[in-house]
């Protein structure tokens, strides 16, 4: 399996493109992703969004249509993709399909795993390919996602991190911003973030 990664736009979100078995996976295209997704990809598959914020779909509708490929959104997330309070310019977005909770998808013998973890939004999950977890705004490097925003949960987050510390495997983890880390070190700090909100 072989990952690229780019941050997109001001806030430096990453796109990463997955490649497993000849196909293609271009996890949260954001802001200008389209020309270097383009590059970058032979045989794409599908657009996976983490969530639904405007850094991380930016560029979905724009992919959909140059790669005709589906767009695979989680539920509680896709009302944003045509309605930003922050970013009125966000260019609007419909999924091909709506993922809902914990759900593993097929992708001719590519298993991705959908792993519902609300608190920073509503939908917010992570995306398991291979030894790989993409983790979205989720958990980050020694950090957890801000639950300050609209559609955010304090409470929903600190669910979502009893649930984390439970995972009984370790992955790699590729977050929407920063370096990557692991289940098992984020995992660690999962008790000191718990206690913080």
């Amino acid at each position: 399996m072989k990952i690229k990664v780019q941050p997109m736009g001001v806030y430096q979100t990453n796109c990463y493109i997955v490649t497993k078995d000849g196909k293609d996976f271009i996890i949260d295209p954001g802001v200008n992703a389209t020309e270097w997704v383009i590059k970058n990809v032979t045989n794409p598959v599908a657009i996976l969004n983490t969530h639904g914020h405007f850094d991380h779909v930016w560029s979905n509708a724009e992919l959909q249509e140059k790669l005709k490929i589906p767009l695979y959104t989680p539920k509680g997330d896709v009302m944003m993709l045509r309605d930003s309070s922050w970013m009125p310019d966000l260019p609007p977005s419909t999924p091909d399909y709506q993922v809902e909770g914990d759900a593993e998808l097929d992708f001719d013998g590519v298993k991705v795993k959908f792993r519902h973890f609300p608190g920073h939004c509503q939908g917010c999950s992570t995306i398991e390919i291979g030894d790989a977890m993409f983790s979205g705004d989720f958990i980050f490097d020694r950090s957890i996602g801000r639950t300050d925003f609209p559609y955010s949960s304090p409470q929903d987050m600190k669910k979502s991190l009893e649930k984390f510390k439970n995972l009984d495997f370790d992955k790699i983890i590729y977050p929407g911003h920063g370096g990557k880390t692991t289940i098992k070190q984020e995992q660690k700090n999962a008790d000191y973030f718990i206690n913080s909100l």
